[in-house]
Order: C-alpha cells, then sequence, then structure tokens
C-alpha cells in the first residue's frame, strides 16, 4: 500500500468530516459529539498556534487518513494527538504510516516524537513498538510512548 501526505495549510477539517462515519465518533472519541462538529475538533486537535495537521492520501489521490501533531516541551518535541486511518486502509498500514508520521516530524525539526494510545487497541499499540517507540508509562488505559528521532537520523 502505498499512502503519500498532504499538509493541511488550511486547518480544513471537512474532508476529516467526509472520511469519518458517525458510528466512529464515539469510538474514537467518546465525549465528541455526533454528527460531527468541526469546530469542537478543531479546538481539540487544531487548537494551539504550533499545531499541524496532514491528510493520508491512497493511490488515486483520495483522503484515506489523518493526523495530527502537536509541539511539546519546545519545538524540538512532536507528540501525535490524533490519527485516524479509513477502515479499509487499517489492515497491515501501521508501519507504513508509522514512517509518514516520524518524516513530517522530523520536516518540523523534531528530534523527538511522543503519544499516546490506549493499551486495549493491540493493532496500534503493536505497531508502534515495531516502529520502535518505547513504552515510558501506562495509566487510566493509555500507554505514553516516545520515539527518539535524532537517533535513528544518526543511524
Amino acid at each position: 500500500m502505498t499512502l503519500t501526505l498532504r499538509r493541511n495549510h488550511d486547518r480544513d477539517l471537512a474532508p476529516l468530516a467526509k472520511m469519518l462515519p458517525d458510528t466512529e465518533i464515539p469510538l474514537l472519541n467518546p465525549s465528541a459529539k455526533v454528527p460531527f462538529d468541526e469546530m469542537e475538533w478543531h479546538r481539540n486537535w487544531l487548537g494551539e498556534s504550533s499545531d499541524v495537521s496532514f491528510y493520508l492520501l491512497d493511490a488515486e489521490g483520495h483522503d484515506v487518513g489523518f493526523f495530527a501533531l502537536r509541539e511539546g516541551i519546545g519545538p524540538e518535541v512532536r507528540h501525535l494527538t490524533y490519527v485516524y486511518l479509513r477502515e479499509e486502509m487499517r489492515g497491515g498500514a501501521g508501519a507504513e504510516l508509522a514512517k509518514i508520521v516520524e518524516q513530517a516530524a522530523e520536516d518540523l525539526g523534531a528530534l523527538v516524537l511522543t503519544l499516546k494510545v490506549e493499551t486495549d487497541n493491540a493493532p496500534a499499540f503493536n505497531a508502534y513498538l515495531s516502529a520502535g517507540y518505547e513504552e515510558l508509562s501506562r495509566r487510566h488505559g493509555m500507554a505514553t510512548m516516545r520515539l527518539d528521532l535524532e537517533a535513528r537520523i544518526a543511524a
């Protein structure tokens, strides 16, 4: 599977709204309104001036995914705040998606990438482990993970 990246310079969430079925909203964000409320999602995932988001495109150029990166402790740390991939794209796309997210973070000047993932989401959790993330902690069903991009660049 080949995915390409399109930076969301306009902070436009309409493509995400089209991709995200109402039935999946409570699974992805139990406190979110249904149907999709663009302002609510904008506040949550693009609320900081340094937040950057991207759309993932399939081989035909259709939007099939979305992710957002937030500046962490200084610009050298980026935190993956949100990632979504259409269901039909999920089987086996974890490694490719991880590489795309890592490259986007590096292009923003990040040396470290962090994220939180639900511990009961085994496919995502295992994809991050396979991509080289280390688990830092677990709390309330969430694992905090970290990837040292600087070490990867040097290798």
